[in-house]
């Protein structure tokens, strides 16, 4: 019995019928596109959820978080699914949202998380809390749907549920990853196509400073991309050229929208030009775009910080870095830097060095792996 299969008997007195993985993400280049009808280029990482669980038979679902553990067990019933203002609330959630899709809990459940990604990064902690939830259920009760269909009712667990009005990308990237790959997705279609990042070394700093997505700004964000899109009459701001959005642009009225819907389209653009260079080995092309990106966030878009600024900016004149910026949905979390792999030991100690002598603090650094997604590794 391994140390997670130990640790839910250690609550639960029995032992659990499954466990599962689910991966967080980091984006590398597309950032607020996806719910604005454009395309993402994210990669799962070897962070995230794992998931333990066994059935009930009273209906009763409780959930426990090696995360938070002072909130003890949180306990539901299949009848009644209010939310607690709790952590808790997102795999609630998640088991609301298959009921509302037509495949309610026939009885109860126990359920073990653990995870090892940093709360409020920006790393996708709770779609990976989501995805685990999702993938659990299916596996506990047989549930006919696929890793694109727990992805879709992960998002919209947040939406409805939770409150907060993300895109798809994060739980697409946590259920659908490749290893090795970063995956182009098209949010509006779904429709996506892995490309393979190579031989670079991926590095997260994550700046410490942390955000919460649904007290933060980001639903002001889409609101203001809604209100440029009606004014531009567009089926979505990324269904637009950069060509197209010049030439429409003097429709939208309000200069705020405008710098919004003007990063929304040309983010598009670079996105869709990142992974053509990544698919053709132009790692410098590539970084190249990620720089613009991080400025766009900046300055279009308004969703960094002083630290991910700095943290951005001093990447991008190490030698051998092809590019660096800001990852997630802002306001603090991380920056996803790409680089030659046998720059990544300078890279940890010239920015370690740097933002202490900045900020005052050692930033968290990870040289990551690119994995799959969302998978069992104990069936029932």
């Amino acid at each position: 019995m391994n140390i997670i299969e130990l640790s839910f008997e250690r609550v639960f007195n029995k032992p659990p019928e499954a466990v599962c993985f689910a991966p967080g993400r980091v984006n590398l280049i597309g950032e607020h596109t996806d719910y604005n009808g454009g395309h993402v280029f994210p990669c799962a990482v070897n962070l995230g959820i794992r998931c333990a669980a066994s059935c009930r038979s009273d209906g009763v679902i409780r959930f426990f978080s090696e995360n938070f553990k002072n909130d003890g067990i949180k306990e539901y019933s299949v009848a009644d699914l209010s939310l607690q203002n709790a952590w808790s609330d997102y795999p609630v959630s998640v088991i609301r949202a298959f009921k509302a899709f037509g495949y309610p809990l026939p009885n109860g459940a126990d359920f073990w998380f653990s995870g090892d990604l940093p709360d409020g990064a920006g790393l996708s902690s709770s779609a990976a809390l989501e995805v685990a939830t999702g993938t659990m259920l299916r596996e506990l009760f047989s549930i006919p749907v696929t890793e694109q269909e727990i992805a879709v009712l992960g998002q919209f667990a947040e939406n409805r549920f939770i409150g907060v009005n993300c895109g798809i990308m994060d739980q697409f990237a946590s259920a659908m990853g490749l290893s090795e790959c970063a995956v182009l997705l098209n949010a509006e279609t779904l429709e996506y196509k892995y490309a393979p990042i190579g031989d670079a070394a991926l590095i997260i700093v994550n700046s410490g400073v942390k955000h919460s997505l649904a007290a933060s700004a980001y639903n002001d964000r889409r609101r203001e991309c809604e209100s440029a899109l009606r004014a531009l009459k567009a089926r979505s701001l990324c269904s637009l050229t950069p060509c197209e959005f010049e030439e429409r642009k003097y429709l939208i009225s309000a200069p705020v929208c405008l710098r919004r819907a003007k990063h929304a389209v040309y983010e598009n653009q670079r996105t869709l030009d990142g992974a053509d260079a990544l698919a053709h080995g132009d790692l410098q092309a590539f970084g190249k775009l990620m720089n613009a990106s991080h400025r766009s966030l900046r300055d279009d878009y308004e969703v960094s910080c002083e630290e991910l600024d700095f943290l951005a900016e001093t990447a991008q004149n190490i030698c051998g870095v092809y590019g660096s910026r800001m990852t997630g949905g802002g306001f603090g979390g991380c920056t996803v830097n790409l680089m030659e792999s046998g720059v990544a030991e300078k890279f940890i100690n010239t920015i370690r060095i740097a933002y202490k002598q900045r900020f005052g603090i050692i930033p968290e650094v990870y040289k990551i792996k690119v994995g799959n997604g969302a998978e069992i590794i104990k069936d029932r």
